[in-house]
């Protein structure tokens, strides 16, 4: 296979690990919002300032991979956009609720705190039910169908279930007391969703689709493959025992939660492309058939090559200086 003709495939492999860092990073703030008790101002604010440094660039993935679902996959991105426009608007706004209440509750400071900060919940609420439910669709080929919309609906409950995994598990990281105690039993929780959630699309998915019964449960796939579910359990296990016990040994390891679910995450998206490859929209439309022309796609790959290690960069540069506990976010 000459460079030209892997092009379509490279950039299906770009787009999955735009669309996980995605999930792992802006995935931990969308959860930190779904978990503010609106109860506790004290406890909101330094759950706020724990994403407060990272949660507007954590969204700058989601940008590259729908900008390379633009320009490489044309076609499906067409496809994508005709189908799923209702849940994509529901998208947007509860991305600008966030974006809005944020910025409000942090930089006016006034008596409308606590609505922002409900607010903030509602957009990512909004937001992640709308993610998980074109996924879902996405999954389905936007078939439209009964039992199509509920697996879709089955799969908004459980993407929203995982980000409040994550998010507890990031709060775990970066607070401690109380609050990171509160935390854990929230992940804990959510964890026990997402892990029911999983088993249930896994049960479900191959009964009403064909193709992933042949990738998974055939031999010698089927061995091959058991890694995938063995680990996952495995992970779900490790992080439920870790949460149910915070702090352990003088919380040396608060990392592991986090750790745990993002390599979760990672499982599941293998387990997805897997499922689907080569298709760029399940069962209907190749990335070979759906990508754009030859010298468009090598222009194209050299952009990213310099765009992809600069977000990089810069992303790690600014986990690396805000590591370690939250402190109290201010402006100045």
């Amino acid at each position: 296979m000459t460079f030209e003709q892997a092009l379509p495939d490279i950039f299906l492999l770009l787009m999955a690990i735009s669309v996980f860092l995605y999930a792992m990073l802006d995935g931990f703030d969308l959860g930190v919002g779904l978990l503010l008790p609106h109860d506790n101002k004290e406890f909101r604010n330094r759950m706020i300032a724990s994403i407060g440094p990272f949660w507007d660039a954590n969204e700058t993935w989601l940008v590259l991979a729908i900008g390379i679902l633009l320009i490489a996959f044309p076609q499906a991105y067409s496809m994508v956009l005709k189908e799923l426009y209702i849940p994509a608007l529901f998208l947007l706004i509860g991305l600008i609720l966030r974006g809005v209440a944020f910025d409000f509750r942090a930089k006016a400071v006034t008596k409308f705190s606590s609505l922002w900060d409900k607010t903030f919940t509602t957009g990512s609420c909004m937001t992640s039910l709308a993610q998980g439910y074109m996924l879902g669709s996405y999954v389905m080929g936007f078939e439209t169908h009964v039992s199509a919309i509920l697996f879709s609906c089955l799969s908004a409950v459980c993407v929203t279930l995982a980000y409040a995994s994550i998010g507890g598990a990031w709060l775990v990281l970066k607070t401690d007391g109380e609050l990171q105690k509160l935390a854990a039993r929230k992940a804990r929780v959510a964890g026990w969703g997402m892990a029911v959630g999983i088993v249930s699309i896994c049960i479900i998915n191959p009964v009403i689709n064909p193709l992933i019964i042949e990738r998974w449960f055939t031999l010698p796939q089927a061995i091959l493959l058991m890694p995938i579910p063995v680990m996952s359990f495995i992970l779900l296990l490790i992080n439920d025992y870790y949460l149910k016990h915070v702090p352990v040994g003088g919380d040396k390891a608060c990392w592991l939660p986090f750790v745990c679910i993002s390599v979760l995450f990672f499982l599941c998206l293998l387990g997805l492309a897997y499922s689907f490859y080569p298709y760029v929209i399940p069962n209907k439309l190749l990335a070979a058939d759906a990508a754009s022309a030859t010298a468009s796609l090598k222009f194209v790959f050299y952009g990213v090559a310099i765009v992809l290690p600069v977000i990089l960069a810069y992303t790690l540069l600014s986990y690396r200086l805000f590591k370690g506990k939250t402190t109290k976010l201010e402006y100045y």
